[in-house]
């Protein structure tokens, strides 16, 4: 599906692998598997801060601290209690070695029995302050995140049309955390005008860039049908017009693109079944004059988006899949359907052997498979850059690997309507 360094020299496969069969599920071979890494006890309490929630974290720091103090406390009148029953412990007047004996083992008992008591009771105090630590800890924590929450519902709603109106506007003390709101705030501002300016530059470049091709277009042809015209005059002006008539295709995709990287103007339900049918049937002609065979297996799976972005889409697979393919007998399979609770759409193709490590570049724009921005005899570089950026505008992705026996397989997934 890549454009080759010369098509032309290219061979004709003698015994091409069959087409893709099975469910349209296929991105890619499995990853490789690696065996379960074994973490010592040290390691794994390093590694759990990481999967704890910064409210759970506020939480348990805000328990503990109870937790601590409560439990000093508790220490400081344990020994309080000791030094004031010692010092309040009525002395003997003339007393026996005897009676002093019974005086300090009575004093030691008293102060065992308090500390006892107090220990006692103290504990299941204690059980229940650190657990009311924890739910207090948890709604201040909760309370002192909500401005965060906010922060993330409001980053959640926008869009490049909620832009211009959505802001956090937090109100309260001018602490870090409306700092962060106001410095959102103030990017959203930067954001929008840059959006402004995307719009009115692509509004603008449409009318300015294809008016003068328009025109050079129309003064052409009509030098062409001049009679009188020389032979040489005809033929400079069939070499204008293809020129022509690249530059509009090239100035057309480059719309079409920044049209895609954006916020989708247009959702409407549609099959993307009846997308592909009318994808394929657009290129029937373009797929005879080169000799492809187009085969298809569609299925119903319906989704939310623009019907002529999805159509564009899957004309630039099944276009580029016609355009680099092998010289005679080549083969093209479209399929569509629903797995796994998505949608489907992939396009296969016969041609020349495409290196795995290649394949992510092709998505970028301009690039081609052993060309560079000069050799653009069969496009502009642009077909997949527009495939992945409308992919992405309808929240899917897209992946393509090397088929067996050469050419691509592309796989778009997108979510389900």
């Amino acid at each position: 599906m890549i454009s080759p360094h010369s098509a032309r020299k290219a061979t004709r496969v003698q015994e091409a692998p069959p087409p893709p069969s099975g469910p349209p599920a296929w991105d890619g071979p499995p990853p490789p598997e690696y065996p379960p890494v074994q973490r010592t006890t040290m390691e794994w309490m390093r590694a759990l801060p990481e999967k704890v929630s910064i409210r759970w974290r506020l939480t348990l720091t805000y328990g503990a601290l109870v937790f601590v103090a409560s439990a000093v406390l508790l220490f400081s009148v344990y020994s309080i209690v000791a030094q004031a029953i010692d010092r309040n412990w009525p002395a003997l007047s003339w007393p026996t070695p005897r009676d002093e004996l019974i005086w300090r083992e009575s004093r030691q008992g008293a102060v065992a029995a308090a500390q006892d008591a107090l220990l006692r009771s103290s504990v299941m105090a204690l059980v229940g302050v650190g657990i009311l630590s924890l739910i207090i800890g948890y709604f201040v924590a909760d309370r002192a995140l909500r401005p965060v929450a906010r922060m993330t519902a409001t980053a959640r709603r926008l869009s490049e049309s909620t832009l211009a109106h959505q802001r956090i506007a937090l109100e309260g003390p001018n602490d870090e955390l409306k700092e962060l709101a106001d410095t959102f705030d103030a990017m959203l501002t930067r954001l929008n005008v840059a959006f402004d300016t995307q719009r009115r530059f692509v509004a603008n470049a449409s009318h300015e860039l294809r008016t003068p091709l328009t025109i050079n277009r129309t003064v052409l042809e009509i030098a062409l049908s001049d009679p009188e015209a020389s032979e040489d005059l005809k033929a400079l002006g069939r070499t204008l017009l293809e020129v022509n008539a690249r530059n509009e295709k090239l100035i057309e995709g480059l719309l079409l693109l920044a049209r895609s990287e954006r916020e989708l103007a247009v959702r409407k339900p549609l099959d993307v079944r009846d997308v592909a049918q009318t994808a394929v049937e657009q290129l029937a002609s373009f797929a005879g004059e080169h000799g492809v065979t187009v085969s298809t297996e569609l299925v119903s799976a319906p989704t939310v988006g623009d019907p002529v972005l999805l159509e564009r889409c899957v004309s630039n697979l099944v276009e580029n899949a016609v355009k680099y393919n092998i010289p005679q007998n080549g083969k093209v399979w479209v399929r569509a359907g629903m797995v796994d609770d998505a949608v489907v759409v992939q396009v296969a193709n016969t041609g020349q052997h495409v290196p795995a490590y290649e394949v992510n570049s092709l998505f970028e724009p301009f690039r081609r498979l052993h060309a560079d921005r000069v050799d653009s005899g069969k496009g502009a570089g642009l077909g997949l850059s527009i495939v992945r950026a409308v992919v992405q505008a309808h929240g899917g992705n897209v992946a393509a690997v090397p088929r067996d026996g050469g050419g691509l397989v592309v796989t778009i997934r997108l979510p389900k309507g």
